[in-house]
């Protein structure tokens, strides 16, 4: 039995629709090399965007105990969370909370505090500190 040309041509066109395993195989192996070094990468920004938020929260919480201070005349006494001067988990905003917020000192004579962010909920990374002398611990 001989074909048509045109029926040729449909047979060919039939056999050449799809992808060869082979074919699905490469694409498989570059999605996952480029998957290997997207996901890592990202992982770190939203580290280091969370660590960006926690040293904010700790600037502001600094400004909040300076003002504590002027109308007190000591740091003794200010509190976080509900019904204290700032909020005790970082960032402010959002419901995830990645930082606890913390007072570690309030000194009454020597007028001098440390504050603390530290991680939470499996942030992992630093804690970082803030002195009432403006030095920062852990900020690298």
């Amino acid at each position: 039995m001989k074909l048509a040309r045109r029926d040729v041509f449909r047979v060919r066109s039939a056999r050449n629709r799809g992808f060869t395993l082979i074919e699905l195989m490469i694409v498989v192996a570059i999605l996952g090399i480029i998957a290997a070094v997207a996901i890592p990468s990202y992982s770190q920004y939203v580290r280091d965007a969370r660590a960006t938020d926690a040293q904010g929260a700790l600037m502001a919480l600094a400004s909040r105990l300076e003002r504590f201070h002027t109308q007190n005349s000591t740091y003794t006494g200010a509190a976080l969370g509900a019904g204290g001067i700032f909020p005790s988990e970082a960032p402010l905003d959002g419901t995830a909370k990645y930082y606890d917020l913390v007072i570690v000192a309030a000194s009454t004579s020597a007028n001098s505090y440390r504050i603390e962010a530290r991680p939470k909920n499996g942030q992992g990374g630093n804690t970082f500190a803030l002195l009432s002398t403006g030095q920062r611990i852990g900020w690298d």
